[in-house]
């Protein structure tokens, strides 16, 4: 039977809003990474069979399908097609799954799966304003803005799972730490492809903060309920970003005479509470592990977004996983979280972590907007 595995992982460093990468244009953040994988592995992107790319916000420069403008800008021959996705913030996690589905049913010999988001210059939301001369009805509105607001699902999460204010910022204050030990440890040396901007190069993510702490945390004001406990310091940082994976079989990976890092074991997705929205990570984990015949003990590391505080602190309590293997290098609390790019760039984390400290079974879960979430389970190989 054929299998689907990942032979190459790159990400680019991930900036804040209105940072170091807010000059460069979505296509050539996703060229950096597309010539990485190719150029890391010596693949010859002419034999790439479909670029699989997630994007959320596919408005203005990330309108008009990125992934083959993202292809042509690489400089990849004009016969490599490309689409692009959105499952919300699991998009290129998406595309992984569908790259790998695609090689394991022999449609691919080799594919590229990934994806970008600029949210400097394709601000969150974009895609949403009504057309001219059609202005959103109150009605509309209530049926879809308001049942599809992150931040109140976030709240909701806090409110069922009893999560406090001081938990959450707790939770965010260990994000950053863990993620400048990684960074100071070089932890993320060996997946981040620096990016060539105006006065220099940029090689390091950019939103990790250091030396806070729980008094300053508590001085910040809730963000969507003024009785509410999600702030900005316990969410998610707004970033731009990309992310790519090169996915083969295993037989193409000998043949080209390559060594694969993981084996793509088990992707699932499912669809949860669109009101409260964020909660489908825990349905997820659980449809993964009885897919895989595997136990929540037999995972060694886990990424899980931190999309808000409460999303990692609830889906903690319902699976049981070890809070110490769960997002061990920090998560988009501290690093960051471009959208359309985290799948693939919390899965460069996740490989990497595996590889460099031999854990076998690595866990990869991520709540997406409108209540929907992706699982993967990659096997060290």
């Amino acid at each position: 039977m054929r299998d689907a595995v990942i032979v190459e992982i790159a990400r680019t460093p991930v900036g804040r809003r209105n940072g170091s990468l807010s000059e460069v244009h979505p296509a050539d953040l996703s060229a950096t990474v597309l010539n990485a994988v190719v150029e890391r592995s010596g693949v010859d992107p002419a034999l790439v069979d479909d670029v699989v790319w997630g994007c959320v916000s596919q408005v203005g420069e990330q309108a008009s399908n990125i992934g083959r403008t993202a292809v042509l800008a690489a400089g990849w021959p004009e016969t490599v097609p490309a689409t692009t996705v959105d499952r919300q913030c699991g998009s290129s996690q998406q595309a992984l799954h569908f790259a790998a589905a695609g090689v394991v049913a022999g449609h691919y010999d080799i594919a590229v799966a990934g994806g970008v988001e600029a949210m400097t210059r394709v601000p969150m939301g974009s895609t949403v304003e009504p057309g001219p001369g059609f202005p959103m009805p109150e009605s509309v509105h209530e049926r879809y803005g308001v049942r599809f607001n992150q931040g109140i699902g976030a709240e909701m999460i806090a409110k069922k799972w009893g999560i406090s204010r001081q938990q959450a910022d707790e939770y965010a204050l260990e994000s950053h730490e863990r993620a400048a030990a990684a960074i100071d440890a070089g932890a993320f040396d060996s997946q981040v492809v620096p990016v060539d901007i105006a006065g220099g190069v940029f090689s390091q993510d950019e939103g990790v903060r250091r030396g806070s702490t729980l008094e300053k945390l508590a001085e910040l004001k809730p963000a969507f309920d003024e009785d509410g406990l999600i702030t900005a310091a316990n969410s998610s940082q707004i970033s731009d970003g990309a992310g790519a994976m090169l996915v083969m079989s295993s037989e193409k990976a000998a043949e080209l005479g390559l060594t694969p890092l993981v084996r793509v074991h088990t992707s699932v997705v499912v669809g949860s509470d669109p009101v409260m929205m964020l909660t489908g990570p825990i349905p997820a984990t659980a449809k993964a592990l009885a897919k895989s015949g595997l136990g929540i003990g037999d995972i060694g590391a886990f990424e899980v977004n931190e999309a808000f505080a409460p999303i990692p602190l609830a889906w903690l309590a319902e699976t049981g996983a070890d809070v110490k293997v769960t997002n061990p290098l920090g998560g988009a609390i501290a690093l960051g979280h471009p959208l359309g790019g985290s799948g693939a760039v919390l899965m460069a984390r996740l490989v990497n972590h595996m590889r460099d400290n031999g854990v076998r079974y690595g866990l990869q879960t991520m709540c997406e907007g409108g209540g929907q979430a992706n699982a993967t389970i990659v096997e060290l190989l």
